[in-house]
């Protein structure tokens, strides 16, 4: 005996099978495109994230390759007080000048303890489930956030912060590839610390984790440095190449001049005769020209002004002067037959 069963049933049995399908994929999905805009409050095995980390990412496991910084944490807090904070993330092969991820994000809490604020600019938000806790509201390029910390009014006793972050490919997906790390510090209460301890133990410091070598041995990659060394030759030849050009140029004017007042003096030859009434006047001017170009290079050369423009100051003067040379050349010259002609 035979069953026969109606291909309708088999084609809304495939449907289904492909609905449910796809509702699998979307819910893996959801957190990767959720997150984009801040992880939530809490991660995936129901733990506060800013605590325990953002476990999506890099099949759960944290990696010393995310760099977490935070600059401006004070040694104490004092009621009230309002101290900016500056929050780094970053791929420590990007730090160390090689390819790595690009984008970035964090969570941070501070228990509870104080409020924190921060400008229109800044791409942050009040995190997930939590109105105390801070995150990121987009993925950032350079990784770096400023925002400002408010202590609490009164003394709370030490204030302890908890920041998961992580440096991820951008790609929309938690692969292997995104790494996350996690950093925490401690403010201490008011009066902790006596009003007579020394200054340094009172200022503000850097509090970080993640790879050694990327926070403290940066060094730029081969090709990073043989890129540098390449763009110092550029600027070294086109530096120098300008100050011999111009210098053989002044050098082939000031012996072309040389050579023209030997040759004059050789043929008894000379400028042509200036009357009086019309030298006057032009050595005057030449004379004006030099002594102004004179002061305006050595203004510009006690200001450190570009080489190029007083030399080319101290040049004009120069000329100018030669210039109030020829002319006296040529009112002093005789008259020849051919010039009253």
């Amino acid at each position: 005996m035979s069953v026969q069963i109606d291909p309708r049933y088999m084609g809304r049995a495939t449907m289904r099978r492909a609905a449910v399908a796809l509702l699998v994929i979307g819910l893996l999905s959801l957190p990767a495109l959720a997150n984009s805009g801040g992880p939530p409050y809490l991660n995936s095995n129901g733990d506060p994230t800013a605590e325990y980390g953002c476990n999506c990412h890099n099949n759960g496991q944290i990696s010393d390759r995310a760099v977490i910084m935070v600059t401006g944490v004070p040694i104490q807090y004092s009621p009230g007080e309002e101290y900016p904070l500056v929050i780094k993330v970053a791929d420590a092969h990007v730090l160390a000048g090689d390819e790595g991820n690009t984008h970035a994000g964090f969570l941070m809490t501070s228990g509870g303890a104080g409020s924190f604020t921060w400008t229109d600019d800044q791409q942050i938000r009040i995190a997930e489930d939590s109105e105390n806790d801070v995150s990121h509201s987009d993925t950032s390029d350079d990784g770096i956030w400023a925002l400002t910390w408010i202590s609490p009014t009164e003394d709370e006793g030490a204030v302890y912060f908890w920041l998961a972050g992580n440096a991820v490919n951008g790609d929309g997906a938690p692969g292997d590839d995104d790494y996350w790390n996690m950093l925490s510090f401690t403010v201490n209460a008011p009066g902790t610390l006596a009003e007579d301890d020394s200054s340094a133990t009172l200022e503000t410091r850097t509090v970080s984790v993640g790879a050694y070598d990327a926070l403290f041995l940066i060094e730029e990659s081969p090709e990073k440095e043989e890129e540098e060394r390449q763009m110092r030759i550029a600027d070294a030849v086109f530096s120098n190449g300008n100050q011999l050009y111009w210098a053989s140029l002044v050098a082939l004017i000031i012996g072309a001049v040389f050579q023209r007042e030997i040759l004059e003096r050789r043929y008894d030859e000379g400028p042509e005769p200036l009357a009086t009434e019309l030298a006057y006047p032009q050595g005057i001017r030449r004379g004006i020209a030099s002594l102004f170009a004179l002061g305006v290079a050595i203004t510009w050369t006690a200001d450190g002004v570009n080489w190029f423009l007083s030399g080319t100051a101290y040049f004009c003067a120069a000329w100018a002067a030669y210039g109030v040379y020829r002319t006296i050349l040529a009112a002093r010259a005789p008259v020849k037959p051919k010039d009253m002609l």
